[in-house]
C-alpha cells in the first residue's frame, strides 16, 4: 500500500534539527503487511542532500555520522507517516501528537551497524536513501515496556547502494 509523501509532515519531523542539518528533502512511504508479521515491512524512500558537514571540515566522503543523521531523519518520517495513516499495529494507540512528544526523549538506538562498500560523496546533486522497518516487537526488561524496531537501510548516488546498515531502535511504549 502506497502511503505517499507528505511535505507538511516532513517539515514538522525535521523541525527538531538545526536548519543546516535537515538532509532529508523528500520522502515517500509504502507498507507491505505489518512489520510484526513475517514478510511485512514499512518502507521509506527518500532524497537527501548534505550541503556541508555540520560538525567537521569536509571529509570528502559520506561518513558514519552523516549515515546516522540520515537514518534518524528517515526513521522519524516513516514512523510519523505510519502513525498518521494507522499503518503499523504496534502504534495503534499512538496519535501524531504522541509521536511529537516522544520523538526525541523516548526513541533511542540500541544497536547500530553500518558498512561502506563504495566511495560516496553525499554532496552536489544529492543522493537516495531507503529504509525498511522489517520487525516490530515489544519487551519489558524491568524498566517498562519498550517497542523495538529492526530496520535495514541503504544509501547511494548511483543505482547501486554505496553503503548499508542494520539498526535496532527502541521506543518507550
Amino acid at each position: 500500500m502506497e502511503l505517499g509523501g507528505d511535505d507538511v509532515l516532513l517539515e514538522r519531523v525535521l523541525r527538531v534539527y538545526k536548519p543546516h542539518c535537515r538532509y532529508l528533502t523528500s520522502a515517500t512511504v509504502s507498507v507491505k503487511g505489518d512489520p510484526a508479521d513475517e514478510g511485512g515491512q514499512a518502507s521509506v524512500h527518500g532524497r537527501l542532500h548534505i550541503p556541508e558537514s555540520c560538525y567537521i571540515d569536509d571529509t570528502g566522503h559520506f561518513n558514519a555520522v552523516e549515515f546516522n543523521i540520515c537514518f534518524n531523519q528517515m526513521v522519524y518520517f516513516v514512523l510519523a507517516k505510519s502513525i498518521k495513516e494507522r499503518a503499523i499495529r504496534a502504534f495503534a494507540d499512538w496519535t501524531v501528537d504522541d509521536f511529537w512528544e516522544r520523538q526525541l526523549p523516548d526513541m533511542f538506538i540500541v544497536d547500530f551497524h553500518s558498512s561502506f562498500r563504495e566511495h560516496m560523496r553525499g554532496r552536489g546533486s544529492g543522493f537516495w536513501g531507503e529504509l525498511d522497518v522489517v520487525d516490530v516487537f515489544q519487551r519489558d526488561w524491568g524498566n517498562g515496556p519498550l517497542l523495538f524496531l529492526q530496520t535495514v537501510c541503504r544509501f547511494g548516488e548511483t543505482e547501486r547502494a554505496a553503503c548499508h546498515g542494520k539498526v535496532l531502535l527502541a521506543l518507550k511504549a
